[in-house]
């Protein structure tokens, strides 16, 4: 494992423990500039493709979902912690689902679903860029839609 500050190649592993999610969390410390970092480990049990909106097909990269939820959480009160919880929720559901193709659009709703449990703020950003807000009105009946869930949260939205 390279050091993500100085480069070196070669580290040793301080800590190794699994995770609630199929994953092994490891602290690793770099042995030229002793830098201590953390790492995770996934089982790969074969490729899940994602279908995208144009009919394509790519491999499921839990990273380009972090880059999507990050720039939505910037600067909010939510910890990359929270945000590997909604990644490793998705990406658990969709290999129990024993399916090995799943739509984009599908990642986007169960994203949606987490973001606006954890931060509305968030789920807004996320939902502006996923859902394509053309106009100022199409980004209001979005938040009309948020507060009546809040009214009414028996009232589920999709």
């Amino acid at each position: 494992m390279k050091c993500p500050i100085c480069g070196f190649e070669d580290t040793k592993v301080v800590d190794s423990r699994p995770t609630g999610d199929d994953s092994i969390r490891r602290r690793r410390e770099c042995l030229s500039c002793r830098f201590r970092f953390t790492t995770y480990e996934y089982i790969e049990a074969g490729p899940i493709f994602v279908i995208k909106k144009d009919g394509s097909r790519e491999i499921f990269d839990r990273n380009k979902i972090m880059t999507g939820l990050v720039k939505a959480c910037y600067k909010r009160p939510v910890s990359n912690a929270q945000l590997d919880n909604i990644i490793s929720e998705i990406e658990s559901s969709v290999a129990n689902s024993m399916r090995r193709e799943i739509s984009s659009s599908e990642i986007g709703s169960m994203v949606m679903d987490s973001l606006r449990k954890l931060d509305e703020v968030s789920y807004v950003r996320f939902a502006s860029v996923y859902r394509e807000f053309k106009d100022v009105d199409t980004f209001m009946k979005e938040l009309k839609e948020l507060k009546n869930s809040q009214l009414n949260p028996e009232k589920k939205n999709t």
